[in-house]
């Protein structure tokens, strides 16, 4: 059994909280949070010792593994503190907000043989990993362009300030919704080689930006173009999608529903020439706990079973989306100089 705390107990932290609690091969011993309300009812209802300090809960129970799901300032420190404690690490995203200590930490975990990954969890979404098949394939030839887009009505109107209104807290649509798009783009196509052109555009607020618009270069002839908007009341909820042109097809795939259009037949019995459609039905991973959605357990399982076989290459490892936070910091750059 794996034994695991847990320090931040907002959304994401409950979400881990739970998946955990039912993982067979893991021993959820601690949790950490600074409401006394919250880790009291958990810790009422399920038996979990409570902290109020990381620090404490590192000290006194013999953890194997920590997951961290504070807001996205803390996380730099507290990874730190995990890994001189050399415990295995799994972060919410994003990774941290300064790419300086993202590549800090990364050495150091690489140096310790530890086992780390953050919580970008389009990369366990069976529709983007079909579609990530087809590309590395071939099925679509050459890949020379890739939209990654994400819309949905996160801040409709003015706001009173709160961490979505600072960036110093991890706020705004760059840290806290273009950072999946951009890693799926990664997922699907490597890291870009520049940053050609960046606009961070104001809304509804003033401290941060509430859309995202980019346009990447990547090695050989292929380019690419971010949209983000988290102000766009059309959405019920926040959707990301991505399309892949190549010189043979094209994919077009989000969380629900994968279209693959081939120019000629190809070495694969689910596909042929003309416009392929399938579903996450169809693609499934299987998981030892559904909730939310397969993916926040797949990512889980994966945690744990990479901890098990000692695999620190495993998926969203910290050197695996290092190149997430390197480019979000180019782009913050990149506005600067576009004004």
């Amino acid at each position: 059994m794996v034994k695991v705390g847990i320090v931040g107990l907002g959304k994401m932290g409950i979400s881990h909280f739970g998946i955990l609690k039912a993982h067979p091969g893991v021993n959820l011993c601690a949790i950490c949070d600074k409401s006394k309300m919250m880790s009291w009812g958990l810790s009422k209802y399920s038996g979990v010792k409570t902290y109020s300090k990381f620090e404490q809960m590192i000290k006194k129970e013999n953890l194997d593994a920590v997951f961290i799901a504070t807001p996205t300032k803390f996380h730099a420190e507290q990874v730190k503190i995990s890994l001189e404690n050399n415990l295995h690490v799994f972060v919410e995203k994003p990774f941290c907000l300064d790419a300086k200590d993202s590549q800090q930490v990364t050495e150091e975990a690489e140096r310790r043989d530890l086992v780390t990954q953050v919580g970008y969890h389009n990369r366990f979404i069976g529709t983007f990993i079909r579609a990530k098949e087809c590309i590395d394939k071939g099925y679509i030839g050459n890949v020379y362009h890739i939209r990654g887009e994400a819309y949905g009505p996160v801040i409709t109107k003015k706001q009173k300030e709160s961490w979505r209104t600072q960036k110093s807290e991890g706020g705004g649509c760059l840290y806290d919704y273009s950072a999946h798009v951009i890693n799926l783009m990664e997922f699907f196509v490597g890291k870009s080689s520049k940053v050609e052109n960046a606009i961070l555009q104001k809304i509804y607020s003033t401290g941060t930006e509430d859309a995202v618009f980019v346009d990447f270069l990547y090695p050989g002839n292929l380019t690419g173009r971010l949209t983000v908007n988290w102000s766009d009341e059309t959405y019920r909820k926040m959707v990301t999608s991505a399309t892949i042109m190549g010189d043979a097809g094209k994919i077009v795939v989000n969380a629900q529903e994968l279209r693959v259009y081939l120019n000629n037949d190809v070495d694969d019995d689910s596909l042929e020439k003309g416009w392929n459609v399938s579903y996450l039905t169809d693609h499934s991973i299987p998981v030892n706990f559904y909730l939310r959605g397969e993916e926040y357990s797949a990512q889980i399982d994966n945690f744990i079973q990479a901890i098990e076989s000692r695999t620190t290459d495993n998926i969203n490892s910290f050197k695996s989306v290092l190149n997430t936070d390197l480019t979000i910091s180019e782009i913050f750059d990149v506005a600067k100089q576009v004004g």
